[in-house]
């Protein structure tokens, strides 16, 4: 991890709008929705009021930017001399992304980002909220050390799929998974995994999971994975159901290059991060393996993942205690 001097004025994006809020924008958006990051963010209520700070962004010299997905989601009020994020590539003016919601907003986050290493702090306003380790609670405190430039970026691993077959040819990025399963069909899918050209297992299951070291505690954990702690540099295969006691889950050096084919004749599912997905032909080739890009994830010097697992996950816990 490396500690990084933010440029002034510094700029920021606010990357969604929570899900819940979106349907009282026309009522009474002030009790159950966050505003815009230069007015309040967090839930607004007349408890919560002293905890926000109407002229932040201003104090700190910020330049806030939205999506356009949060703007045509705001009220009018909050139309107005607004700096709109319109493409992908608008990130690059930015010196840092705020991440509005849960872990879902996170991973949409990273893929849009890609490439370009704008790092991302994500505040959480959904459920599980692993990746979006910031509370309400604790939010202005971040803000006002990534403004001055005292916070930390962590890589994190990105995995890459190519699918080839006689009609598509498409390349895909993951920070959690990729999933393969049986999709719609209710047979057993046969799988044959090679890691760098040599034979691994044929797979009698449900599907495989592969999992980055940010992924492990995600679908791959539920799947029976190992935890993998983000600074590794590892993939984790883990299968789905398989119909038979030996095959474990493998965690295998991100140098591997794993292909996948299906001797069986029957269209397979394949989902990215549990948000995009595709059905493929039995003939087509998969190959996963390491992206050639990180994602900077913006930490803390006083961030603990096993504090994280211990909060968000219930580790090493029993019972009620």
């Amino acid at each position: 991890m490396t500690q990084n001097k933010v440029r002034r004025p510094p700029k920021l994006i606010l990357d969604d709008f929570p899900k819940n809020c979106r349907k009282h924008v026309k009522n009474d958006f002030s009790q159950k929705c966050p505003k815009s990051i230069f007015q309040h963010v967090g839930p607004y209520s007349k408890a919560s009021r002293h905890m926000f700070r109407p002229n932040w962004a201003n104090e700190k010299k910020i330049v806030p930017h939205i999506t356009t997905r949060i703007q045509e989601n705001l009220p009018h009020k909050f139309k107005n001399n607004l700096n709109i994020i319109n493409s992908a590539d608008d990130f690059l003016k930015l010196d840092f992304i705020l991440s509005l919601g849960g872990d879902g907003t996170m991973l949409s986050a990273a893929r849009a980002i890609g490439d370009r290493g704008i790092p991302i702090m994500g505040i959480h306003l959904g459920e599980l909220g692993f990746l979006a380790e910031v509370t309400i609670d604790q939010m202005f405190n971040r803000l006002n050390l990534v403004a001055e430039g005292q916070y930390l970026t962590q890589s994190r691993m990105v995995l890459q799929a190519s699918i080839d077959n006689k009609e598509i040819s498409k390349t895909f990025y993951a920070l959690n998974d990729f999933v393969i399963d049986r999709g719609k069909s209710q047979r057993i899918l046969k799988m044959n995994l090679f890691s760098n050209g040599q034979f691994v297992s044929e797979y009698k299951a449900d599907g495989l999971v592969f999992a980055t070291p940010t992924g492990s505690t995600a679908y791959s954990l539920s799947a029976g994975g190992p935890i993998v702690m983000p600074k590794l540099r590892a993939i984790v295969v883990s299968p789905l159901s398989p119909h038979t006691l030996t095959l474990r889950p493998i965690v295998v050096p991100d140098d591997q290059l794993l292909e996948i084919k299906f001797p069986d004749h029957e269209k397979v599912a394949f989902a990215v991060d549990g948000q995009v997905n595709e059905y493929l032909d039995p003939d087509t080739k998969i190959i996963i393996q390491k992206s050639p890009y990180d994602i900077r994830m913006i930490s803390f010097k006083d961030s603990n993942y096993f504090q994280t697992l211990m909060l968000k996950m219930g580790w090493g816990k029993r019972g009620k205690n």
